[in-house]
């Protein structure tokens, strides 16, 4: 049976559900009991299923994932399933069925009663028809139908204007004794350690140090291990009626903070830095004296330690107490990434155990973050981290032909890089000199541009002038800048030396090529892209500047699938294209050219009144060709590497 009843509304901030075409499949629904009910901030794909059937979850595994990647204070708040010629009553009550049983599987103490959960049903025969139901108290004999669903505009501003983000650093070693004549006592022993660390989280004599990870004129807020014992459930209720009188969360913010052009949590989320400290010199109500106590080891013994870097983040309502915060937000979540940590560490312990390492992402549509534990031990190129990457862009519906979660994308809290080796070198060289610009003056034309960033190269960079030689080196400079900044390459963009040693390495140049002053095109350029970062390229030929225009539908197309910015060559001169704006109807076109030519300061107003960055046309409003017509071009188009 349907109630049609008092109809609730579903909010959706996510800008997409994950619908694949003709591809069943079961979704979770993320929400937060921070917000109204039925906000659905992001889904998260089901790729743990049964052999047997794909919208049977295994409840374990999933359950496994989403405690490691989802930070307390969201939750799973419904499912979503896609079938074809489906029922949806029957449908929507398998979602809100499997949705309670991974909530049963995630929660340790929680309350589970009074559940209202949000089953979603797509018919893949009409993908654009999204059911919604309800089901309340967790029965699933009774549906509410839900035909009031609003879209959120600015979803971001909705989240962090009613919430922050909790961070926590931890650092703990495990030192492990262990018989050596029977070495998997070590196993129990670590068992025991880990659960001696987590029990210091309910010690009186905890000490939590609280403050503002951003400079704002509170100062520090501690609370003792009494304060952070104070509540006993995690109930809805509880939340709207925790201690008000204690101290909340937006002590440390200021209210006139204006996120409506919302941009990137590290610069507009309010953020919280926790600490923990524990106090071992206890007094003691009678006079001692130390003592000193010798316990001789009956057999051979040795000490293994057992390091844990941990680090979580936590989502809090902004009216929500500290000390609800701390105890029931971010001490559970390092115990649970103290736990999945331990999962993985233990069948491995006595063989060189992995080096595991918390990292935080925001990728591309996604409005929360996530965490992803890496094993260092491994480089970002081995199989076993690609398949990572890869069944976590299949959760998340990110695409496989770019890297979206490698440790150079982890969001930096902090003001600095969590790594080492991997830490970029900072540049002061101009990026995205195109944003901005005036439009192109193509009538009715659509516009594709580059996708990503990239750095302004020119002539006279770094103190080198090569004026009158080095442009094509000039447009490298700028692509390989572009896969470093989109993260698929590590490497320092190359000089020109370093570009002609590349040549010379692979036997295209002799020798006499290193220091000289020798222009370099279009098929240079390919060869130095596939040594130095293993990206191949399409290279376009034309026999005049009169054809480039006839290339454009094709160059749009390039823009829109990989989104590279291209090289065009032809006679003296070499030019970076970031873009084209096309009428198809009529065949005008416009060039989004970016001029390596140019000799001056790092001046943006400058370059873009100078037109050293604008859009050109063929022929322009004087009957002056931009690109000569005695000339011929080759056009290089670099390939988006198919890799995460």
């Amino acid at each position: 049976m349907v109630s049609e009843n008092q109809d609730p509304t579903i909010r959706i901030l996510c800008r997409r559900l994950q619908i694949i075409k003709n591809e069943s499949g079961l979704q979770w629904l993320i929400g937060s009991p921070f917000f109204p009910h039925y906000a659905i901030i992001s889904t998260f794909r089901c790729i743990h299923t049964t052999p047997s059937n794909p919208l049977s979850p295994d409840f374990s595994k999933e359950s496994d994932d989403i405690r490691t990647l989802l930070p307390k204070g969201f939750e799973v708040i419904g499912a979503l399933i896609l079938e074809k010629d489906c029922n949806f009553i029957k449908i929507a009550e398998e979602a809100i069925n499997a949705a309670c049983n991974l909530r049963k599987s995630l929660a340790s103490d929680e309350n589970l009663g009074n559940l209202e959960l949000i089953g979603a049903v797509v018919d893949l025969n009409n993908v654009n028809d999204i059911r919604f139901f309800l089901s309340k108290d967790g029965k699933l004999g009774s549906l509410q139908s839900v035909s009031s669903i609003m879209y959120e505009e600015k979803p971001e501003k909705y989240i962090w204007e009613r919430g922050c983000l909790l961070r926590c650093a931890l650092h703990v070693k495990l030192p492990l004794y262990y018989n050596t004549s029977n070495p998997n006592d070590v196993h129990e022993i670590y068992m025991r350690a880990a659960e001696a660390v987590a029990s210091k989280f309910k010690d009186p004599q905890v000490t939590c140090l609280i403050e503002a990870l951003d400079e704002t004129s509170s100062g520090a807020v501690v609370l003792r291990g009494s304060d952070l014992n104070t509540y006993s459930s995690n109930s809805s209720s509880e939340l709207k009626d925790s201690d008000m009188k204690a101290l909340l969360c937006s002590y440390f913010f200021s209210t006139s903070k204006d996120i409506t052009s919302f941009s990137s949590i590290e610069k507009n989320a309010d953020k919280i830095q926790v600490s923990f400290l524990l106090n071992k010199s206890i007094n003691s109500a009678k006079p001692s004296v130390p003592i000193a106590e010798y316990y001789p080891a009956t057999q051979e013994t040795e000490l293994l330690v057992v390091g844990h870097k941990l680090e979580v983040l936590c989502y809090a309502a902004k009216d929500l107490s500290l000390a609800y915060s701390v105890s029931k937000l971010v001490i559970p979540a390092l115990l649970d990434q103290l736990h999945s940590m331990r999962k993985v560490i233990m069948p491995d312990l006595l063989k060189g155990h992995p080096e595991l390492h918390p990292y935080h992402f925001l990728p591309p549509g996604l409005l929360h973050p996530i965490t992803v534990l890496y094993e260092l031990s491994y480089g970002e190129t081995e199989l076993k981290q690609v398949e990572t990457r890869r069944s976590l862009h299949l959760r998340l519906g990110l695409p496989f032909d770019r890297p979206l979660l490698r440790i150079s994308n982890a969001i930096d809290l902090v003001g600095k890089k969590n790594t080492g080796s991997s830490v970029q070198k900072g540049s002061s060289l101009l990026k995205d000199v195109h944003l901005g610009i005036p439009c192109s003056g193509v009538s009715g034309g659509v516009s594709s541009l580059v996708q990503g960033s990239y750095e302004y190269y020119h002539y006279l960079h770094e103190g080198l002038d090569d004026s009158g030689w080095g442009c094509a080196y000039r447009s490298l400079q700028t692509i390989i800048s572009w896969f470093k900044l989109q993260n698929y390459t590590s490497i320092d963009v190359p000089s020109h030396r370093e570009i002609q040693q590349a040549l010379v390495e692979i036997g295209d140049k002799d020798p006499s090529f290193i220091g000289s002053h020798e222009w370099i095109g279009a098929i240079e350029l390919s060869f130095v892209l596939d040594k130095l970062i293993g990206v191949s390229c399409k290279i376009i030929n034309v026999r005049s500047g009169a054809e480039l225009p006839e290339k454009c539908r094709e160059l749009a197309l390039h823009f829109e699938n990989q989104g590279t910015p291209v090289m065009i060559g032809g006679g003296v001169l070499a030019y970076t294209l970031l873009g084209v704006d096309y009428n198809d109807a009529t065949g005008d076109c416009a060039f989004l050219i970016l001029d390596p030519h140019y000799t001056g300061n790092d001046d943006i107003k400058k370059i873009v009144n100078g037109g050293w960055c604008g859009w050109k046309k063929a022929v322009d409003s004087k009957g002056k060709h931009f690109f000569l017509h005695d000339k011929f071009y080759n056009l290089l188009l670099p390939q988006r590497p198919n890799m995460v």
